[in-house]
């Protein structure tokens, strides 16, 4: 009997190992860019702090808010792009997300979750967003090469610290500021 329980067990722990690993294979397949599929335009933005609160910003919102121009190479498009933006860290600001001297600490556990319209959600680490720590531009940009983005939606993430624009996210729909648990 012992020996058929460690075989069930066995058996058990495949068939658990074999979804687990189905499961992950197709939530990877999800979070793929496909910039060849029709996508639903982004038309508004919402940030979300840790304590809940929230601000939804309109592209008149965005547009009435100073600009920073960021010059980048596009891997997928094989060309120098200029993307205009409001810088994220601004943004953040506005919910209430601490910022510069005040990011010390359990602050560099804070996480910030962009996510598009088709659900392509990427993670930063807010000390990568904080222009006092780290050299790059995070943005969130409305218009690219002096016109609108198209079909990319409304609003769009870019950093320029990235070798391939894995981390931008067309149609930007929201912005989520999480605790990562060690």
């Amino acid at each position: 009997m012992n020996r058929r329980f460690q075989s069930f067990s066995h058996a058990f722990a495949v068939s658990i190992v074999a979804v687990a690993l189905a499961l992950a294979s197709t939530n990877a397949a999800a979070q793929e860019m496909d910039h060849s599929r029709a996508a639903v335009p982004s038309t508004q933005l919402t940030i979300r702090a840790l304590d809940g609160k929230s601000m939804t910003f309109t592209p008149e919102d965005i547009a009435a808010m100073p600009h920073k121009s960021v010059s980048v190479y596009n891997h997928h498009t094989k060309a120098n792009e200029t993307y205009s933006g409001i810088p994220l860290a601004d943004l953040l600001g506005k919910v209430g997300v601490p910022l510069g001297e005040n990011v010390r600490g359990k602050l560099f556990l804070i996480g910030v979750v962009a996510e598009g319209t088709d659900h392509y959600g990427v993670l930063y680490a807010l000390a990568e967003i904080e222009p006092s720590i780290h050299t790059g531009d995070v943005i969130v940009a409305d218009s690219i090469d002096g016109q609108k983005l198209g079909k990319d939606g409304v609003f769009k993430i870019v950093s320029t610290e990235e070798k391939r624009p894995a981390r931008w996210v067309r149609n930007l729909a929201s912005i989520t500021v999480i605790e990562v648990k060690p």
